[in-house]
């Protein structure tokens, strides 16, 4: 089995690497400066076969892909209802 390796605690063992952490804390190494992490939420919503080719032609004639188009008339549609 190949020996794991800790970049934080430099430990090549399970043992030795919760010995480090039973000494140390998270928020030593925390670095301010560092970037805050973003996520992005993808969720896959089923669509009849024929929309979808619907969806792509119309896309690529925009010159940009289903999803962006998908996102566009959908935040279009949100924007109608709010204001109707």
């Amino acid at each position: 089995m190949a020996a794991n390796k800790s970049s934080v605690s430099k430990s090549s063992s399970l043992e030795k690497m919760g010995e480090f952490w039973d000494k140390h804390d998270l928020t030593e190494f925390d670095d301010p400066n560092a970037p805050d992490v973003e996520f992005h939420v993808t969720v896959a919503i089923p669509v009849e076969p024929d929309l979808l080719s619907d969806i792509e032609e119309l896309a690529h004639l925009r010159g940009i892909s289903p999803e962006t188009l998908v996102n566009l008339w959908l935040k279009e549609k949100i924007v109608e209802t709010r204001a109707g």
